[in-house]
This record gives structure tokens, sequence and C-alpha cells, in this order.
């Protein structure tokens, strides 16, 4: 079985395990499909609104799929949670992601 099969065979006995829902979008976008990629980090950002490495790679998701904007948003929303967790390295990556985007 590969790792997708894996994820979603845990998910469906633990459909709140936020770390393999994580680990589900994660390997969505490592295969090059952000738009099931932000489906599953739209899905733990449900589950936990201070997952920062969510916003990270969503928001790359998000510029991948040409949408700059939204990839901003993403990064602000992800800067937000950095404040609320005290996760100084976090906010420094999401900053500079959102320094980065251009659009």
């Amino acid at each position: 079985m590969d790792r997708i099969g894996a994820l979603r065979q845990l998910l469906e006995a633990q459909p709140s395990n936020v770390f393999a829902r994580y680990g589900l979008a994660q390997e969505y976008a490592k295969r090059g499909e952000d738009g099931r990629a932000m489906e599953e980090f739209a899905h733990v950002l449900r589950l936990d609104a201070d997952y920062q490495a969510a916003y990270f790679h969503a928001g790359k998701a998000l510029e991948r799929l040409r949408r700059p904007a939204k990839a901003k948003d993403m990064y602000q929303k992800g800067i937000q949670a950095s404040f609320r967790t005290g996760d100084v390295h976090a906010r420094a990556e999401l900053e500079e992601a959102l320094g980065a985007v251009s659009g």
C-alpha cells in the first residue's frame, strides 16, 4: 500500500488525527496534486487553527496554483497563529514567505 492509501486508511479509523491529515496533504503536494493538498490543509486547520506548518505549506500550494492573494492571506493567518502560540521560528518562516509572494 502506498503512503496515501495508508494515511487514508488511518483517517478512516481516526478522522480527527491532525498529524495524519497533514501527512496526507503533504503527500498530495509531493505528487503535484495541490488542489487535493489544499482540501486536506483546510481540514487540518479546521481541526487545529494553530498548526503553523499547515499554513506555510498551504501557502506554498496556493502559490503553485497561481493564487497569490490567497497565499498571502494564508501566510498572514499563520503569522497570527504564531503569535497565539509564541512560535518565533514559524513566524519568521511565514513572514519570509509572505514577503516573497509576487502578485
